[in-house]
């Protein structure tokens, strides 16, 4: 799957492409508002292993958010299994210095419709920190309502944090 926007391009990763993730994501006011998974310090040995995994087997669901010709963030789901089955959890990031530019928005507007069309989804989620309105406005441009305010409910470099529980359905 490769999208062409308006702003952006939405591909499968690449092996060429661990210069510039490493050099994106190598960032901690990105990390801070992602999950652990996630590494911080962001190396090279994180890159490869990311690259190695984000591609395997199947219809792929973690894309490379490229402009001008270099990965400079990533966006992809996860689908739900069993009884939830049917949804997905949505997850994007971007470099700092691409921030503010409608990037992201338009990337998972891309992949929401694709990750529709593709698994047969009928709903797709996401749970940003309930402070990264930063996130929050993006998948509220993205046609994501916010459902409900967990509160208490992760922790993140230590602190309890409440998360924005946002969806959008077909």
């Amino acid at each position: 799957m490769e999208l062409d926007l308006d702003i952006c391009r939405v591909r499968p990763w690449r092996a060429s492409d661990l210069r510039s993730l490493v050099r994106h994501a190598d960032n901690r006011l990105i990390w801070i508002n992602l999950r652990d998974r996630f590494p911080h310090p962001y190396t090279e040995q994180a890159g490869r292993h990311w690259l190695a995994s984000a591609n395997g087997g199947g219809t792929p669901t973690n894309f490379a958010i490229e402009v001008d010709g270099e990965a400079v963030g990533g966006i992809g789901f996860i689908p739900g299994t069993d009884v939830e089955r049917i949804s997905a959890e949505v997850g994007y990031w971007l470099g700092q210095v691409y921030w503010g530019r409608g990037i992201v928005t338009a990337a998972l507007i891309g992949v929401s419709d694709f990750a529709f069309s593709a698994f047969d989804l009928h709903r797709l989620f996401a749970l940003p920190f309930a402070e990264n309105l930063a996130s929050r406005r993006v998948l509220e441009k993205a046609g994501y309502e916010l459902e409900a305010i967990l509160r208490s409910s992760a922790i993140k470099d230590g602190r309890i944090l409440d998360q924005a529980l946002y969806g959008k359905t077909r």
